[in-house]
């Protein structure tokens, strides 16, 4: 007997149809992100509308202060830093925690559907629309304020990959201990707007008085800023080996706690 090219092998039909699944999920959930009002703004606007508020007060003039940068050559990092941890921290927080307490995932379990496909897409569509975010404060940074970008663009990508996905996983630990949606923001609104404000990522960490930089090496978001800035300027891994050693860590303990934590129903 022949082979038959067209024949689908044992398995293949279950791999065709999770990817055809996950695209399609992925889409969806794409067009939900970008129709609910304030998990887009929080992404796409409020950023730069911080940019350019601040470009418009301090201007981009190379100071002693910022090692020779200009406020908006770091304030690009430092507000991609605001971006991840707003998406990690409330968006993938409340949607996950919505549909658990809509029973989206409960009726998701009794489908062909795997729940797991649900998550994936939850974190594919976040970390584009993060980096759909930074995108747009580098084009407005350069066309507005001629921002200086002295780093290697991979060794800044593989940064915010890793930066990202160690919030989504703190993003799943909240999701998986939080009852409801509406707690989810709450409690998500009580860990972030601190955090914005004491890691440097709301305001550039020079001007913060020496007590509160004391506090803030207890913050991860502190070493997404660190790791951020430092290679957009140029220095190398080897020089934020602790930034990079402290969002693995929390990305792998964000993912054994969340495993243990998260719940379906």
């Amino acid at each position: 007997m022949g082979y038959d090219e067209n024949k689908v092998r044992p398995g293949n039909e279950r791999v065709g149809f999770t990817m055809k699944s996950l695209m399609k999920m992925t889409w969806m959930e794409a067009k939900l992100f970008l129709r609910e009002p304030v998990g887009a703004f929080f992404t796409l606007v409020f950023p730069l509308m911080m940019l350019f508020l601040f470009g418009s007060i301090y201007g981009n003039e190379p100071t002693p202060m910022f090692g020779g940068y200009g406020s908006i050559d770091i304030s690009v990092p430092a507000y991609t830093s605001m971006i991840i941890a707003t998406t990690g921290l409330m968006g993938l927080t409340i949607t996950m925690a919505a549909y658990r307490e809509n029973g989206v995932l409960r009726r998701l379990r009794t489908t062909p559907l795997s729940p797991l496909v649900v998550l994936i897409a939850q974190v594919i569509v976040l970390f584009l629309m993060t980096t759909f975010g930074m995108l747009l404060l580098v084009v407005a940074g350069k066309l507005v304020y001629h921002i200086r970008f002295e780093g290697n663009a991979l060794s800044v990508l593989a940064g915010f990959t890793l930066s990202s996905l160690s919030f989504f996983a703190l993003g799943f630990v909240l999701a998986g201990l939080m009852p409801t949606a509406r707690t989810a923001q709450v409690v998500g609104m009580v860990i972030l707007y601190p955090m914005l404000f004491l890691s440097g990522a709301g305001f550039p960490r020079e001007l913060l008085p020496a007590a509160i930089k004391k506090v803030a090496i207890f913050l991860p978001l502190t070493y997404v800023v660190d790791l951020l800035r430092g290679l957009w300027i140029g220095e190398s891994w080897g020089q934020h080996l602790t930034a990079a050693i402290v969002l693995a860590a929390v990305l792998v303990g964000g993912v054994l706690i969340s495993t243990r934590t998260f719940r379906w129903e």
